[in-house]
């Protein structure tokens, strides 16, 4: 019997039992389709989470202030005023560093002649575009004049912009009051979204850190120590020699004694995406392996079948043995049964994977990723199940004794 032949044989005998046919495809048409779409949820999410990672800047580090204990009560890492603007200003002059930004924040209202916003505000330095890797939809941002003189400029997130100027299309030369002081509006940053943990990055006022420690300031000298200090590296490679250089550096300034901890506290965004990534790769092995089983499960589905169809068709494999079919024709004709109900089990999934995926990632807000590789792998597993499970039919079926299968009843 020819291949063609198998093929032609096998889907008459399967038209003949529609409904047995179509409810032994399901489980495949179940299981392929939730391999596409949890390997697809799982891609999408691990994408977002890198993307997230990555808006924070570029070969980024981040120095956080220690803590310190003040009549026993330790304020925790951030809570002591250990960094200053010139500790910025010396980590520059490192060999690898490409940019230094001190950053400051407080939360407060800034009110427009339309509306009124409480919003974050951000005091940094000129490089803290290059290095949060954040560009600006409109206008300009400011420049070390504008810090050196403590300029009342700022530069709004969008959804700043959208909640103090509703409808209006260009915002650049209007002012906006923070704590009483304007603020002439030089440029709109471009849209970021939300962060990985929820949060609104477009939420947001930048001016230059100068004026906020001069302008802003609540304290009685009008000088706020610096929340952190933002350093990007020229290159990734250089990222751990740099943190050495650092830290050296800060113990020096900080006049630190040996046996003295450190008053600072140097972080690596880098460790946090390589901590992401190992996640979200765990998390899509996990999905994935979840909607492997309920393919076996389908393909055991498949091999229940093929043996009743084998039990029911006895007498039939006997005529044919008996009238010259040989075992490997019975077997093929069987075999190919099965694998032509697991490969259109596996065409529909493919198609109703991509359509859940598609809706998976609308709902979760996350990068719709199907991959061709995932899909041939899918349709190939599914090939793979019904040669598999439908062996051990179709073999039981080629070794039947002919004599007593025409007897059977």
């Amino acid at each position: 019997m020819s291949l063609r032949a198998a093929i032609a044989t096998a889907l008459r005998a399967l038209m003949r039992n529609k409904e047995r046919s179509l409810l032994t495809v399901l489980g495949i048409i179940i299981g392929v389709a939730a391999v596409i779409v949890t390997v697809a949820i799982g891609t999408g999410a691990r994408t977002s989470i890198e993307n997230q990672i990555a808006n924070l800047g570029s070969n980024l580090i981040v120095v956080l202030p220690g803590s310190t204990v003040t009549q026993g009560v330790n304020v925790g890492l951030g809570g002591a005023a250990t960094l200053s603007v010139d500790d910025g200003l010396a980590i520059a002059r490192l060999t690898h560093v490409a940019a230094v930004s001190p950053m400051l924040s407080l939360r407060t209202q800034v009110i427009s002649q339309f509306n009124n916003w409480q919003t974050q505000i951000a005091g940094v330095s000129p490089s803290w575009p290059y290095i949060r890797s954040w560009g600006l939809q409109a206008g300009s941002f400011f420049n070390d004049t504008d810090v050196a003189t403590s300029a009342k400029f700022c530069v709004l997130g969008a959804t700043v912009a959208q909640q103090l100027f509703p409808g209006q299309g260009n915002v650049i030369g209007e002012s906006v009051t923070i704590r009483n002081v304007p603020f002439r509006i030089i440029g709109v940053l471009a849209t970021r979204g939300h962060s990985a943990l929820g949060m609104d990055q477009d939420d947001v006022v930048v001016i230059p850190y100068s004026s906020l420690m001069q302008r802003l300031s609540m304290s009685a000298a009008g000088v706020r120590p610096v929340s952190a200090l933002a350093v990007s590296v020229d290159a990734a490679v250089n990222i751990p020699g740099t943190i050495g250089d650092v830290t050296q550096l800060l113990r020096f300034r900080h006049r630190l004694f040996p046996q003295q901890t450190n008053d600072f506290n140097v972080r690596n965004i880098a460790d946090i995406t390589n901590v992401a990534a190992s996640a979200g790769f765990t998390l899509q092995i996990l999905l994935a392996s979840i909607a492997t089983v309920s393919l076996i499960v389908g393909g055991i589905g498949i091999m229940n079948i093929m043996l009743v169809s084998v039990t029911e068709r006895t007498r039939e494999i006997g005529l044919r043995m008996a009238v010259g079919a040989r075992n490997r024709s019975i077997l093929l004709q069987f075999l190919v049964e099965s694998v032509v109900l697991s490969t259109i089990g596996g065409t529909i999934g493919v198609l109703l994977g991509i359509l859940g995926a598609l809706m998976a990632a609308r709902i979760g807000k996350f990068p719709f990723n199907v991959s061709l590789v995932t899909i041939a792998v899918s349709l190939a597993f599914s090939a793979a199940i019904g040669i598999g499970f439908g062996y051990y039919p179709a073999r039981k079926a080629a070794h039947l004794d002919p004599i007593v299968a025409l007897r059977t009843e």
